[in-house]
């Protein structure tokens, strides 16, 4: 269990800062509602949430206003743009691939924050969807995507969130950007929003003393916030003729327990602990953890 801020900020054992991995026993927990969650309504994103108002082991509560999550920003209307202009944001974070940014576009933002691209790899997910639907064929499509293959490529690009040395740079930075008060309020995303960000907003919670249910809860909430989307999507395909058999790709479009589960492992594979990923994988400093929960954490 994370220490209180006092005790946070003295401490020399640096393990005792971070609650163990969860166990069997707690990797199922009951999600929390996605109403509960405190969404920005946009037309053009449908996945961008404060992170603010989670309670911490401690008794603090995460900071509204200082940690936002989203999908791209590339399709945002004027009326977006104000809403966005309204949250005061001094950076925003892109983690998508040159290739998302050529297909989506680059993000629109209002006047202000400072826009930085940090790629993550998704470990070819993004041309492997675009290669399965551009075949037309819905025997490659089932080759490629079917028999839980495309389950099985989304737990080896969770595996990426660990293995590859970029990726965790880009994690590290912007966890690093999160606890500087001089970046203001940092919104970070991706395509989606659901995974490379899934994965920082899980890590970020984690480490500011979020329990791991609500930390979970808030990864899997991505389904809620994108089925109506994702669903337009798959029937979209359908009716251009692009698939016959669109359920293929709901792998590829959910956040799964089993996708989250299979980067913790690989955390215990490659680091023995969360603290040791952070810490040697990462290379985050106690200074710079203990400077993440004062600037992202009140009352604890």
């Amino acid at each position: 269990m994370p220490l209180s801020r006092r005790a946070l900020l003295a401490a020399t054992g640096a393990a005792a800062l971070f609650p163990v991995l969860p166990t069997e026993a707690s990797a199922r927990p009951r999600p929390r509602s996605a109403e509960a969650i405190r969404q920005i309504p946009l037309q053009g994103a449908v996945n961008v949430r404060d992170l603010g108002g989670y309670v911490t082991y401690d008794g603090g509560r995460v900071r509204y206003g200082r940690a936002y999550r989203s999908d791209h920003l590339a399709k945002l209307t004027e009326a977006d743009l104000t809403a966005l202009a309204g949250l005061g944001l001094g950076t925003v974070v892109d983690l998508r691939i040159p290739a998302e940014v050529g297909y989506d576009g680059a993000d629109r933002l209002p006047a202000g924050p400072v826009p930085v691209a940090r790629p993550v790899t998704d470990n070819g997910l993004f041309g492997q969807l675009m290669a399965a639907i551009g075949s037309r064929d819905p025997v490659r499509q089932e080759e490629m995507l079917g028999g839980g293959r495309a389950a099985a490529f989304m737990c080896e690009v969770y595996r990426t969130f660990v293995t590859d040395a970029a990726n965790r740079a880009a994690f590290a930075a912007t966890l690093r950007d999160l606890a500087d008060p001089r970046r203001g309020p940092l919104l970070f995303h991706c395509t989606s929003g659901k995974d490379r960000t899934g994965w920082t907003s899980w890590l970020l919670l984690t480490l500011l003393g979020v329990p791991e249910s609500s930390a979970r809860a808030d990864y899997l909430a991505s389904n809620a916030f994108r089925a109506a989307n994702d669903a337009r999507v798959r029937e979209g395909l359908k009716q251009a003729g692009l698939m016959q058999d669109p359920e293929l790709i709901v792998p590829l479009q959910e956040v799964r327990n089993a996708y989250l589960d299979t980067a913790l492992d690989q955390v215990r594979a490659s680091y023995g602990s969360l603290f040791r990923y952070v810490s040697v994988g990462l290379g985050l400093e106690l200074r710079e953890l203990a400077a993440l929960r004062e600037r992202l954490v009140a009352g604890a």
